[in-house]
């Protein structure tokens, strides 16, 4: 049972989140005139489906973005702790990004053929992560789609491991859970689905050694798809000793580890496996690699890279099913050279950690004064807020914490004060050009928000 509190009583609630939505619609008529005129052509009137996840009134349209800063059409300037869900974590429209893109949109953005940016982002790719081989794609859910058909080649073997609650973009695979009972069921939301994913993969809780041993001892596994830390379900980080254990177990049944360091890049420039020596057989880094442009890349070890090759060599000419014409596409990799030349340093990533502890800690202590039952997770520069006295230690418990309508009160209460954060759950994120004026401004936001709650 989620802890109670006087300030999370759900009338009070329900009665502050009605003042909240009558001042954002104040707030914001250009926004709501404009989001109706997109609804004569567009399906919900938005260019994605997912943005009715911010749950608002209706939509906010942005005018530009700059920075860590988001100008919406009505003329307010928000501080950003979104940041596109990580596409934007380094910032919105860094200028050298935003140079080397321009150079090479006038030089061609795409012909099928490579570029010279395509050794250098292969040279810092494998600097930065420790893998001697990459690949490329046009988003995260596209490298693991990818790696599971290499994989299961170079292996062999089809069943694939994922944990409850992971997030890998659109990858068929991956959307099966455990229910309230422990069992593997499809996930309810997937729409159009007509194969049962069951068959072919096994759904494990996060921070389970005996699950995992238990599913690698059939014998059939392909492989380990998962996040260092569960980050889209609430962030679940893992426990001491997990991961070292886990990689033990994987190498006894010689089954390889795919880390989907998407979100985790937060934890430093090599990402959460390079900070603390996790040593993954691939590994897939999406969309803040290219800074807002539609990128990925994944890498392999030298023995699972031979292996790949050896099973592309074996097979039948003709397509693979891996690779879509942009992939590697010219202006994407000047993106992802300049991201890792200029962006994805150790000097850039001091800072960034530093305000994440900064914002965790303010966090925290404010979470303390109210004696709210809250706590914070933090990995790196992403922290969250977390609606149970501890931290989740899996998916079930973090899903336990989640409050719907909790979670609509503080985005938009934050929103009409000025800072954004991402729809999903209370997620926050520190770019580069974050400030310390920033990170106290969402403080005294959720501070003021806070009162607003108390004196309903």
């Amino acid at each position: 049972m989620r802890p109670s509190h006087p300030l999370l009583d759900p009338a009070r609630l329900e009665a502050t989140l009605a003042a909240e939505r009558a001042a954002y619609a104040h707030a914001h008529p250009r926004s709501q005139a404009a989001a109706r005129q997109a609804e004569a052509s567009l399906l919900f009137g938005l260019p994605l489906h997912w943005m009715r996840d911010w749950g608002l009134p209706f939509p906010l349209l942005i005018e530009r973005a700059e920075g860590a800063t988001v100008h919406t059409l009505d003329g307010q300037a928000l501080d950003d702790f979104c940041l596109g869900d990580t596409a934007a974590m380094f910032g919105h429209a860094p200028p050298a990004v935003v140079a080397a893109v321009q150079r090479q949109i006038a030089r061609g953005s795409t012909a099928m053929l490579p570029s010279e940016d395509a050794a250098a982002v292969g040279a810092l790719l494998q600097a930065r992560f420790g893998l001697p081989q990459w690949q490329f794609a046009l988003s995260a859910s596209d490298a693991n789609r990818f790696l599971l058909r290499w994989l299961r080649a170079a292996t062999g073997r089809r069943r694939l491991l994922v944990f409850d609650g992971c997030y890998h973009g659109t990858v068929d695979d991956c959307f099966v859970d455990l229910d309230d009972d422990g069992r593997p069921t499809m996930r309810p939301s997937l729409l159009g689905q007509v194969q049962d994913l069951r068959g072919s993969t096994t759904v494990l809780p996060f921070n389970d050694l005996d699950a995992l041993e238990a599913a690698l001892a059939e014998g059939d596994v392909a492989c380990l798809l998962a996040e260092p830390a569960l980050t889209n379900c609430g962030m679940v980080l893992p426990e001491p000793g997990f991961w070292p254990a886990a990689r033990a177990l994987l190498d006894r049944h010689e089954v390889p580890l795919i880390a989907d360091e998407t979100h985790t890049l937060s934890a430093g420039p090599g990402g959460w496996c390079r900070a603390q020596g996790l040593r993954p057989d691939a590994l897939v880094v999406g969309k803040a690699l290219g800074s807002g442009l539609p990128v990925a890349a994944y890498g392999f070890s030298a023995r699972w890279a031979e292996a790949a090759m050896v099973a592309k060599l074996a097979a039948a000419p003709g397509h693979s099913g891996i690779g879509t014409t942009l992939s590697g596409h010219r202006a994407g990799l000047a993106a992802m050279r300049a991201t890792l030349e200029t962006l994805m340093t150790p000097a850039v990533y001091a800072g960034m950690l530093a305000r994440g502890a900064r914002l965790a800690d303010g966090l925290e202590r404010l979470i303390g004064i109210r004696g709210l039952p809250w706590s914070v997770s933090r990995l790196g520069a992403r922290c969250e807020l977390q609606y149970g006295p501890r931290p989740p230690r899996n998916g079930k418990e973090a899903a336990a914490q989640f409050d719907d309508r909790l979670d609509a009160w503080l985005h938009l209460a934050l929103l009409n004060r000025g800072v954004l954060l991402t729809p999903f759950h209370s997620m926050m994120l520190i770019s580069p050009a974050t400030q310390d004026a920033q990170v106290d401004h969402l403080l005294d936001a959720l501070d003021q928000a806070l009162d607003t709650l108390a004196a309903a």
